[in-house]
């Protein structure tokens, strides 16, 4: 048996290729829009790639089923369980070749068994595969693929259709169905490989560890998550402290559900001068997107309107937050760095990815001339005054409630785009958050929107107005 996982280090997201090489077939499990890599890796193996399935309809990347179907002509594998509301209605509309999948359904690729385990909770359709080497002589299961049911260290959220995706009352119910799947999950052998569809760095947990792969026994005794004898005390803890999603995974949810864009070729943005990207990039429908890490370089000099979005594990989330779909990206980026954002943006549905020019060209031509104020928290006053500035903490709401700057408004970073009217225009905006990872990017955005903004950069636990415990705690 061949397998193999990949890793999207932005999205912190786990695909699977599983092949039998005695026959040269493969699958491959929650694949991303961008299948052309999937495709690579199965060649060079001397594989094919003749199915692909996933384990849910995704609600914070875009699905590779389609395009496989569009491109390779494979067959398609998804789940038919959970209610009406949550089906695949593209497919189950489509002429491709597709197979619904029911709670224990088998079916082979090559001498390779795979066996579907409804294990709603996250979302109500969610599957789970156990997976056996037929062709090596197993009667058991190597592993399971887990999907966003069980990480390791963790489970999958149980509250994202009600917070994502508006169906008002879900989060209870959900929590319910994941603690009955945990039983299921519990029930397989200690041996039993974990292989889950996310790590470290997902919103779709709160504690998801960065070790890529596990055991049944393992989790059974380390994972907290799974260590409650009662429903009530999962169902209170597994909801409790849960990180507002970003608004963009409706989006998600939607086109996953109803039918994701077939791409085809990946974008292919112009490389374009400094003054040219800057005039572009001010037309009506259309944003700059600064990648650097330096976000002191950023503060202290920019294009006028750019957005902050550094490569990495927040800027998917932030040009999901921030940009419409619909709009044309310029991009302030790297050469050697223009793959791995144009994947990473049509990976959530940014497709108009018209232009970029290097960070270079900013010093080169002295066109960054937007400044961004800033200070470090631990040169910020004890006592902040909210008459004369509005303080925005853009962390999330659990962060907020164990310590804040008094007089603070409250809204995640995520957020910030949807909820400017709550943030007044009279005042200076002083905006923070943990770090200054999260802050900067909100600062660039209201400063693109007008305000008068300073980023409070640096660590708040050093904030003078914040007591030892308080500030060992948020360290």
């Amino acid at each position: 048996m061949f397998f193999r996982q990949i890793f999207d280090p932005e999205l912190a997201q786990y695909a699977y290729i599983v092949g039998c090489q005695r026959t040269g077939e493969a699958l491959v499990i929650d694949p991303e829009r961008d299948i052309d890599r999937y495709v690579r890796i199965a060649a060079e193996e001397g594989l094919r790639i003749v199915a692909a399935t996933e384990t849910h309809i995704h609600a914070d990347f875009l699905s590779g089923l389609r395009e496989f179907a569009e491109q390779h002509d494979v067959k398609l594998y998804v789940s038919d369980e959970g209610d009406a509301n949550w089906k695949y209605n593209w497919a189950r509309n489509s002429s491709y070749d597709v197979h619904f999948l029911h709670d224990n359904d088998e079916f082979m690729v090559g001498n390779i068994k795979l066996q579907a385990l409804h294990t709603p909770g996250h979302t109500p359709e969610h599957v789970s595969f156990l997976i056996t080497d037929m062709g090596g002589g197993a009667n058991e299961p190597i592993g399971i693929a887990s999907g966003d049911f069980v990480f390791v260290g963790d489970l999958g959220r149980p509250d994202l259709l009600e917070t994502a995706a508006g169906v008002t009352g879900a989060r209870e119910p959900s929590a319910r169905r994941l603690y009955a799947s945990t039983k299921r999950f519990l029930a397989l052998e200690d041996h039993v490989q974990v292989w889950p569809g996310h790590g470290a760095g997902s919103a779709c947990g709160k504690a998801l560890g960065a070790v890529p792969q596990s055991t049944v026994g393992y989790e059974r005794k380390f994972n907290a998550a799974l260590g409650f004898d009662t429903e009530a005390g999962f169902v209170s803890s597994i909801l409790d402290g849960q990180p507002e999603p970003p608004l963009y995974f409706a989006r998600m949810k939607d086109l996953n559900k109803n039918g994701v864009p077939v791409l085809g070729d990946l974008p292919a943005p112009k490389l374009y001068g400094i003054e040219e990207l800057a005039e572009r990039g001010s037309r009506d429908g259309a944003v700059i997107v600064d990648t650097r890490a330096d976000r002191k370089g950023f503060m202290a000099g920019h294009v006028p309107g750019s957005l902050y979005a550094p490569l990495g594990i927040n800027f998917a989330m932030i040009v999901g937050s921030y940009v419409d779909p619909s709009a044309n990206i310029y991009l302030i980026v790297d050469p050697a760095d223009v793959d791995e954002a144009v994947r990473t943006l049509v990976r959530i549905g940014y497709d108009n990815i018209a232009g970029f020019t290097p960070p270079s060209a900013l010093v080169e031509c002295g066109l960054a001339e937007e400044i961004i104020e800033r200070v470090d928290f631990h040169d910020l006053a004890a006592e902040v005054d909210s008459a004369t500035y509005t303080i925005l903490d853009v962390r999330g709401a659990a962060e907020h409630a164990g310590a804040h700057i008094p007089g603070a408004i409250n809204i995640a970073h995520t957020r910030v785009a949807h909820r400017l009217a709550e943030i007044p225009k009279d005042k200076p905006v002083l905006t923070y958050c943990r770090t200054g990872n999260r802050a900067s990017a909100a600062a660039a955005l209201l400063a693109r929107e007008g305000y008068r903004v300073t980023l409070v950069d640096g660590e708040f636990a050093s904030w003078p107005g914040v007591s030892p415990v308080v500030a060992a705690a948020v360290a």
